[in-house]
């Protein structure tokens, strides 16, 4: 290996292992996704009760991951992936939900969640087959995808006090 493909190689893995989200596009629009880098790979679940994964996210595909700053949300480095999606109970499936479910926040069925992710959801495995420094020159910005969220309520008339209002005793 070059030198040039090793510093890319650490900076795919340094770069995605400290960001909690990534873009991802398999065919379609791209997807912020939250992943657990782990054994030199990017794992995501997907499925119902989880985040949507993209179109074209299967087995033996390849798919390109954009990386952004965790501080600043700037992009840092895109790569390609190759996708393998785990089968359940595997060695490997195992391995990664062992992972997952350790970064998994406010699971409304934490006792059960490896047993509905066997079940009802896709874990999928995205490991580096090519990376990229050049970053594209546009924005790449594009109109959010559809989806059945909303807001419930008006946000309260105080609130924007309270989060304007200055600290009393703080200079």
């Amino acid at each position: 290996m070059t030198a040039d493909s090793l510093l890319g190689q650490a900076l795919v893995e340094e770069a995605t292992k400290k960001s909690g989200l990534v873009w991802v596009r398999a065919s379609g629009a791209a997807r912020a996704l939250w992943h657990v880098w782990h054994e030199g790979a990017a794992l995501l679940v997907g499925g119902p009760g989880e985040q949507p994964l993209p179109d074209g996210l299967t087995d033996g595909a390849r798919a390109g991951v954009t990386v952004r700053s965790k501080d600043k949300g700037g992009r840092i480095v895109a790569w390609t992936a190759s996708v393998a999606e785990l089968a359940p109970h595997s060695e490997e499936w195992e391995a990664a939900v062992a992972e997952l479910k350790g970064k998994r926040l406010n699971a409304p069925d934490a006792e059960r969640l490896t047993e509905r992710w066997a079940s009802d959801c896709r874990v999928v495995r995205l490991t580096p087959v090519a990376h990229t420094t050049d970053l594209p020159d546009t924005s790449l910005a594009a109109r959010p995808l559809a989806t059945p969220a909303i807001t419930r309520e008006p946000v309260p008339a105080g609130l924007p006090r309270l989060l304007l209002k200055k600290r009393r005793g703080r200079s």
